[in-house]
């Protein structure tokens, strides 16, 4: 039934004037960029040229034509961007009308185009190749690429092609969920950090117990989660487990291991179990909602939880200190980071673009230094300034939702660069000093989760539907002791039986083809 519905949209998509030949897809690239480029410096046309951009708006967002950092980019470059921003909600039907409609933007931008997208909408001709322009116009990101060669791998099609491009986080604080621990509780009771399962056993303990906000009642909450995620990923890595490749696995030796069977998890799972009958962690975590995970953090009610930044608990963040991880009973100390690549396919160009070298040295800007700055500050006197250090500051008139009127990265999924220079908006000297005790126990490296092709991409969906929700499911009630580790056999023979190794295999196909 899927290919039909893509047989008939690529028909549509002939119908309106279109081919996708690779020899078609590849004219307007071919044919070189328009009299009076330029290949450095602004503008980057002599005489104006018009693109229409498709771009998804989030709720924080002003419309973009209004948006004065796009305004002002406009005339730094020279090129004139008509803007069809489409609200969030409804925002994937749209999409597909665009797709579909055999009228094309230029331009997907902040567009959510999925990997299975990529491929389908590449392999079709809708979408252009990007590698050699990114080689020949596109400085500022082939170096990125050069400099860390996973992203690459990680937005590479199976056929060889890139046809969208992430966003790209360098910024080690800017991927992590830093370890917070009520520094003020500790010394009322007189604590050191704890830096092994027994200790912070301890140090929970004392938190539950021995009153450490001293208002004489027993309302503490000695450690606390956002969701079951977060807590599985928090300390899996002091047994030795970090996800790759967008999923739970670990690689060693060039060697694909998912782990969901491995002993290591049963090991963590039942630490898990201790802390959760104990009530040292927040049993709520399975069913609680947002609110009330961030109105713990807001009130202080917390010894220890898990969080990227201070801006949840800004009132009361002199109480807290970041921590290291903990070591875990074989000696690991890891901690979880997201790949560097991040929100695959936030910029991609179509095949009615008549000046695609244009338009990547107008994307490729932004991941500069310079670019990367005005693209998350705005115009410098107006909407920031830098302190003595030489970072960007908002203005104090700039903040919050006012952030989202001149600028698109509110909302996530913008193509852009975010780095120590351009990230003290949400990295604050507290957040820097407690990402400084995660550093050392980074993975060298994080693979993103790979392009699959069609078949394999639902071969893939297939088998991960019942696995993950038999794994989502069956850990949970490990941890609260609604399942017995007596079953833990039964639920290995479970996973493998529902294709385990074949996702294994299918897992290691993508990186013996994409990493090693």
């Amino acid at each position: 039934m899927k290919k039909f519905v893509l047989l008939l949209i690529l028909v549509g998509f002939l119908a309106g004037g279109c081919s996708n030949s690779e020899e078609v897809k590849q004219d307007h690239v071919d044919e070189g960029p328009s009299e009076g480029f330029r290949e450095e410096g602004m503008p980057i046309v002599e005489e104006e040229i018009d693109l229409r951009f498709f771009a998804r708006r989030s709720p924080v967002n002003s419309p973009y034509q209004d948006m004065q950092m796009f305004q002002e980019y406009e005339e730094m470059t020279n090129m004139n961007i008509e803007w069809d921003d489409v609200p969030q909600d409804g925002f994937a039907e749209r999409k597909n009308l665009e797709f579909s409609s055999g009228e094309l933007p230029d331009v997907f931008y902040k567009s959510d185009i999925s990997q299975l997208e990529a491929v389908e909408y590449g392999s079709s001709g809708i979408l252009i190749p990007l590698e050699e322009l990114l080689e020949e116009y596109a400085p500022n990101l082939t170096a990125l690429y050069e400099e860390y060669p996973e992203i690459k791998a990680s937005i590479t099609a199976p056929d060889g092609h890139i046809y969208a491009l992430p966003a790209l986080i360098t910024l080690n604080a800017a991927r992590t969920d830093k370890i917070w621990i009520n520094k003020t509780w500790l010394d009322n009771l007189g604590l050191k950090e704890p830096t092994n399962p027994d200790e912070l056993i301890e140090v929970l303990t004392a938190f539950r117990d021995n009153d450490p906000n001293g208002n004489g009642e027993q309302d503490e909450v000695p450690m606390t989660f956002r969701n079951w995620g977060q807590l599985m990923n928090s300390m899996a890595g002091s047994w030795g487990l970090v996800n790759q490749m967008g999923y739970q696995l670990n690689i060693k030796d060039d060697q694909v291991n998912i782990w969901m069977t491995d002993d290591r998890l049963k090991e963590y799972l039942q630490f898990l179990n201790k802390l959760y009958t104990e009530g040292l962690m927040d049993r709520g975590i399975f069913t609680q909602e947002e609110s009330i995970f961030v109105g713990n953090m807001t009130a202080g009610k917390v010894g220890i939880f898990w969080n990227q930044t201070t801006d949840a608990f800004n009132d009361v963040k002199e109480h807290y200190i970041g921590m290291s991880p903990i070591v875990g009973p074989h000696g690991d100390q890891l901690h979880p980071s997201s790949p560097i690549a991040r929100d695959f396919g936030t910029f991609a160009i179509t095949s009615a673009n008549e000046y695609p070298q244009e338009t990547m040295r107008w994307i490729d800007h932004f991941f500069s230094e310079e670019g990367s700055i005005f693209f998350r500050y705005g115009v410098e006197g107006e909407t920031f300034e830098y302190d003595e250090e030489g970072n960007p500051q908002y203005l104090g008139s700039v903040s919050g939702e006012k952030i989202g009127q001149f600028t698109p990265w509110p909302g996530g999924g913008s193509p852009q660069l975010v780095t120590e220079k351009n990230a003290s908006a949400i990295n604050p000297p507290e957040a820097q000093e407690a990402q400084g005790k995660l550093d050392p126990y980074l993975p060298e490296a994080v693979y993103g989760a790979p392009i699959f092709d069609e078949d394999t991409t639902k071969e893939v969906e297939q088998l991960r539907q019942d696995i993950d929700m038999y794994y989502q499911e069956s850990t949970a009630k490990f941890i609260t002791g609604d399942l017995s580790f007596e079953k833990w056999e039964e639920y290995v023979a479970t996973l493998e039986n529902m294709g385990l190794d074949r996702l294994e295999e299918i897992y290691q196909e993508a990186y013996d083809l994409n990493y090693k």
